[in-house]
């Protein structure tokens, strides 16, 4: 019974942490691109704090506790600012 409850104490717990998403972006150049691409993301209620890495081509997501933002959401919002996503990383 005890390890029923941990288990269950441990799965609702790590269910209310936010999810750091690492966006591999093919085609940003300039900080227009990495303005342009925070603007997007900033608007959905999901996001917590959003940095776009120029050098590494690398927009990284951190959403609110208990929300998540799809790929497809991503890919859209993404291809919208005229722009690729070459894989998408959750940690």
């Amino acid at each position: 019974m005890k390890k029923i409850l941990i288990l269950a104490l441990i799965l609702t717990s790590s269910a209310t942490f936010a999810k750091d998403i690492s966006v591999k972006v093919s085609g940003m150049v300039c900080s227009m691109c990495a303005q342009g691409i925070q603007k997007k993301f900033s608007k959905l209620p999901e996001v917590k704090d959003i940095k776009v890495d120029l050098d590494t081509k690398v927009v990284s997501i951190i959403t609110k506790d208990n929300q998540d933002i799809q790929d497809s959401k991503i890919k859209e919002l993404i291809t919208e600012a005229g722009y690729n996503v070459a894989s998408i990383e959750r940690k």
